[in-house]
């Protein structure tokens, strides 16, 4: 018989496999909500090895139907950006507390899954910021090379300040421990030394 945590991690990554995006990972196609949440997985590790059961659901469904909602149905400012966060978060948030609790999970553990998704007390809560190290691990690690042709390089600078000021001293350390190509690095230490 599955555990609530099997059931759960199920459910999250068969909706994950629904994204139209596609990405190639060592020559095979996949969801690209799939590979980010395998991304998530595996910082995870580095990041916190024992973590706990709601802690690794909530780092699995970081991103949990996202493509549902892209972010050109609002917007295109910095106030529409942070409202489609916001949206995002409590989304995503609600529809993984509905998985956890059919998954067999009592509602207070289903409640915390919901409330680390949501990215709740930042700086105070040490699994919730373990869960912005790794999403700011992913996006150095996976989407900044991509990130950095597409955009000028004052707001790449900005973007990696404010991506490094989320960071605790964990995340920097593991931060710097990714390879990166020149330009890329180069960024990094332009950020770094502002």
């Amino acid at each position: 018989m599955s555990s609530p945590y099997t059931k759960a991690l199920s459910a999250i990554d068969a909706a994950h496999s629904l994204d139209p995006k596609k990405v190639t990972v060592n020559g095979a196609e996949i969801p690209y909500e799939l590979h980010y949440a395998q991304k998530m997985f595996d910082h995870l590790s580095n990041r916190l090895p024992g973590a706990s059961e709601p802690l690794r659901l909530a780092v699995r469904a970081q991103h949990f139907r996202r493509w549902e909602v892209p972010r050109d149905s609002y917007p295109m400012t910095r106030i529409g950006y942070h409202a489609w966060r916001t949206f995002l978060k409590k989304r995503q948030a609600e529809l993984v507390q509905q998985i956890c609790i059919e998954s067999g999970y009592e509602a207070d553990v289903a409640a915390r899954v919901a409330s680390l998704i949501r990215k709740e007390d930042l700086k105070d809560d040490e699994e919730t910021q373990v869960l912005e190290d790794v999403a700011c691990l992913v996006f150095l690690d996976d989407q900044f090379e991509q990130f950095e042709r597409e955009h000028d390089e004052d707001k790449i600078v900005g973007i990696l300040k404010k991506t490094w000021g989320k960071m605790s001293e964990r995340g920097h350390e593991l931060a710097l421990q990714i390879p990166m190509s020149e330009r890329p690095l180069e960024l990094v230490k332009k950020a770094l030394a502002g």
